[in-house]
């Protein structure tokens, strides 16, 4: 598939300024200031991040109430259930709140909705579990902004809620004692990309403050909270950035059992950066809701006997194989299908639908059919006497407003700018998938869909060293608004040693004057003709560090490469 490259712009002035005061690389400032880093103390905060730095939570609008109603549910023994959703954003967020309350006061309780009998988010199954119970405080996290009616009837129920929430609310707001959400139009707090798992971790630090506790009580579910930001995709800047570089810390000295074991099971690395909670532990997470119930990955992190945790772990591990097998049959069965239809070769949009597909894939499916035809997606299944499905999309394309334009096909969606899920009924499948290709047609740019590479600065071979590199790892942990730099080398010519190695990948052997490097293209095997074309070429890649027998060495990895114009 070709690419569109985009190579950023620099601001000569501000990153010559900023050299001046960090003596570093200027490609290095170059890049800094396109993240808006462009003076010394922003540029200390970044390479130095501190959680002395983290802002106050009595910033954040009806912390106070948040607070008080919580010390009254202690004073007056009323029961507490801590309630979240079924990813890792809403799981890593019960744990956390849940170990943390349960520590001081033992009658608290945790809930997780079951994800194909209950749905996303808040749930009347919920809220009547915790009337049956006798629970009159009910503390949602990373869900309930948008729960009006629910929360209203548990209202009725005598259930107070506390809603901690990061996803934009609606102009009317549910009757919560208190809504924490920085996303709220008059909450002053300074930041506003915090995860759900983020808000939870500013209510602990309110409360411990409140009682006095020492900031451990709260800093020790610094892991939790890195693997939610790295699995929910939210900036990793300002607080957050503190957040992951110390959880990531933790994760890696001294995580918590639960982690321990979902380590030792992915056999994952020595050290753990952001990608790796990202593709070795979320997945694993996410597992336990698509294919079963979730209830276990609070378990698992709230486990302190190892050999416990362990067991709990290979639940969660034993549900990752079966997703990743449902996953790989759908995508191929689907791939299958557009294949065998002649008219998807012009269409805009994919939309396949079997009705054994298994629920809990179809998102991540979805995404799998954007590699090979890139454009927006989605993978609908039978759910009962229902249709459901998941969408995705591709960079720049809102399509939320898409599925909404087409909403007379269907009984219900939500989701949004980039993802979103759907339901329908059978007999309208056809309908809606040709009401969304017009749609999508109508609006789509023609370049958002070739895929783009955002290339953030040309370097040369000889600026590649053990220094430069040296500080291009200080600028981990890398993720949305500050992901890990990716260069273009002009002109660079073969050596003659590259090679094919394992039938798709391609191993590189490149020099630019008279400087040699090496790198690994991953399923890049078909680009190997234009490497042993013997004229130059310009390769996009991100650098790295691989270590071979006890040595390490800088190596390229390669995103792209075409030949020189």
């Amino acid at each position: 598939m070709e690419k569109r490259w985009n190579i950023l712009p620099t601001n000569d002035v501000a990153g010559d300024s900023l050299r001046q005061s960090l003596n570093i690389h200027p490609v290095l400032c170059n890049i800094l200031v396109q993240r808006g880093v462009d003076d010394f103390e922003k540029a200390r905060q970044f390479f130095r991040p501190q959680l002395s730095d983290l802002h106050s939570p009595w910033l954040m609008k009806d912390m106070d109430k948040a607070v008080d109603r919580i010390l009254a549910a202690f004073e007056k023994r009323e029961k507490i259930l801590v309630f979240g959703d079924y990813d890792v954003d809403g799981t890593t967020a019960v744990a956390s709140l849940y170990q943390f309350i349960q520590g001081m006061y033992p009658d608290t309780d945790f809930y997780i909705p079951h994800r194909y009998r209950e749905g996303y988010g808040v749930s009347k199954m919920g809220i009547d579990f915790a009337a049956e119970n006798g629970f009159s405080l009910i503390i949602s996290l990373d869900c309930g902004i948008k729960s009006v009616d629910l929360i209203t009837y548990a209202k009725t129920l005598g259930i107070d809620f506390i809603v901690c929430d990061h996803h934009l609310p609606d102009t009317i707001l549910p009757p919560a004692v208190a809504i924490l959400n920085a996303k709220q139009k008059d909450c002053p707090y300074p930041y506003k990309e915090l995860c759900g798992c983020g808000v939870g971790f500013k209510l602990m630090m309110a409360l411990s403050e409140k009682m006095g506790l020492t900031e451990e009580s709260y800093l020790r579910y610094l892991d939790l909270a890195a693997i939610a930001i790295a699995a929910d995709i939210v900036p990793i800047t300002g607080e957050n950035r503190a957040l992951a570089f110390y959880g990531l810390k933790k994760v890696n000295e001294n995580p918590s059992p639960g982690i321990r074991a979902l380590m030792q099971l992915a056999g994952a690395q020595k050290y753990m950066s952001i990608s790796n909670l990202v593709f070795v532990i979320a997945p694993r997470v996410n597992a336990a809701g698509r294919m079963d119930d979730a209830r276990k990955a609070v378990q698992l992190f709230i486990e302190q006997d190892y050999n416990k945790a362990l067991s709990y772990a290979e639940m969660l591990h034993s549900d990752n194989a079966d997703r990743r097998e449902a996953d790989s049959s759908i995508t191929e069965e689907a791939l299958a299908l557009i294949e065998k239809d002649p008219s998807n070769k012009n269409k805009k949009t994919t939309v396949v639908y079997q009705e054994h597909w298994h629920k809990g894939v179809v998102g991540i499916v979805a995404s799998r059919l954007i590699e090979t035809y890139y454009r927006p997606t989605i993978v609908l299944t039978r759910s009962g006497d229902y249709v459901a499905g998941s969408a995705r999309s591709v960079a720049g394309f809102n399509l939320y407003e898409a599925i909404h334009a087409c909403r007379e096909n269907l009984l219900g969606y939500g989701g949004h700018f980039a993802a979103a899920g759907m339901t329908l009924l059978p007999e309208k499948v056809t309908a809606f998938a040709e009401a969304f290709e017009a749609e999508v047609a109508r609006t789509i740019p023609g370049e958002l869909l070739i895929p783009e590479i955002v290339i953030d600065a040309e370097i040369r071979f000889s600026d590649i060293t053990p220094a430069f590199y040296n500080i291009l790892s200080q600028m981990e942990p890398f993720g949305p608004d500050n992901m890990r730099p990716v260069f273009i080398a002009k002109k660079v010519s073969d050596t003659g040693f590259s090679k094919i190695v394992k039938e798709q990948h391609l191993r590189f052997v490149l020099r630019q004057q008279n400087i040699t490097l090496t790198g690994i293209g991953f399923n890049m095997a078909s680009k190997y003709p234009l490497v042993q074309s013997n004229k130059p070429i310009d390769i996009v890649f991100t650098i790295d560090e691989n270590e071979w027998q006890g040595e390490k060495n800088l190596q390229l990895k390669m995103v792209d490469l075409r030949l020189s114009e």
